[in-house]
C-alpha cells in the first residue's frame, strides 16, 4: 500500500545531506514551508545551496538558517527586501555567495530540470550584467542568453491538502513556486495542512501529482478549504 505520510518533521527530513541544493517554495512568506525550514535547522545539514524567491526576512526561518552558517550560497530573484538584514550582513562580510536569477527564468530552469531539458535560451537578462559568463546567441536578430536547468537534491514545499499517495492541492497564492519546485528535486517533501482520503481531492484540483512527492507531513492550522 502506497502511503507517503510520515509522522514527524524529523522523519520527513531524514537523509538530507550536507552540501544539498535545497529548493524552498513560497513567495516571501506566502506558501513557504516554515515548519520544514525549522526542521532543517534542527536536522543539522550544512553547506547548503538555498534556491528560493527571496533571501528571508528578520531572523527566523531561512534567515535563521543562514545566520547559523548553514547556507553557503543563495540562488534567488530578490536577495534584498524589507527586513533582509541577515542576508545583507553575511553578504557584505563575504560569508555568503549569491546568484541572482530573474523570477521567470528561475521557474523555467526548474521546469526544464523536471522535463529533462539541460538548457534553454531566453531573452531575459540579455545585455545586462546577469549574462556575464553565460553563452549567448542571436536568433532572428535578437540576443538570447543560455540558462542551464536547475535541479534540487531536496525540495521543501507547502500545500493545503494531500492524500496518502502524495497528491497535492495548493490554496490561492500558495501555488507560486511550490508546484514547479515539487517536480524538480530528487527528494520532495511536502508540508500540508490537511490530509484527505483517496479520491477526496478531485482530479481537477490536484496541482502536483503524487508521483513527484516522496514524503508528506501534516502541519494543521485551520479548517478545510471549500473553494
Amino acid at each position: 500500500m502506497i502511503n507517503k505520510i510520515v509522522s514527524s518533521i524529523a522523519e520527513a527530513l531524514e537523509g538530507v545531506k550536507d552540501g544539498s541544493v535545497v529548493l524552498i517554495g513560497g513567495f516571501g512568506s506566502v506558501g513557504q514551508p516554515d515548519a520544514l525550514i525549522e526542521g532543517l535547522i534542527e536536522q543539522g545539514a550544512k553547506n547548503l545551496v538555498a534556491v528560493l524567491n527571496n533571501a528571508g526576512t528578520g531572523r527566523v526561518g531561512v534567515a535563521k538558517l543562514m545566520e547559523l552558517g548553514r547556507v553557503r550560497k543563495v540562488v534567488c530573484s530578490f536577495p534584498r527586501s524589507a527586513g533582509s538584514v541577515v542576508f545583507e550582513e553575511l553578504y557584505r562580510e563575504g560569508k555568503l555567495e549569491l546568484e541572482i536569477v530573474p523570477q521567470g527564468t528561475l521557474a523555467e530552469r526548474m521546469r526544464a530540470a523536471a522535463a529533462g531539458i539541460p538548457a534553454f535560451y531566453t531573452a531575459t537578462a540579455a545585455g545586462t550584467l546577469l549574462e556575464q559568463g553565460k553563452e549567448t546567441r542571436e536568433f532572428n536578430g535578437k540576443r538570447y542568453v543560455m540558462e542551464r536547468a536547475l535541479k534540487g537534491d531536496v525540495a521543501l514545499v507547502e500545500a493545503w491538502e494531500a492524500d496518502r499517495w502524495g497528491n497535492l492541492a495548493y490554496r490561492g497564492s500558495g501555488g507560486n513556486f511550490n508546484p514547479v519546485m515539487a517536480t524538480a528535486a530528487e527528494l520532495t517533501v511536502a508540508q500540508v495542512q490537511h490530509i484527505r482520503e483517496l479520491g477526496e481531492i478531485g482530479p481537477h484540483r490536484i496541482d502536483t501529482p503524487g508521483v513527484y512527492v516522496n514524503r508528506v507531513v501534516q502541519v494543521d492550522r485551520g479548517p478545510p478549504w471549500t473553494g
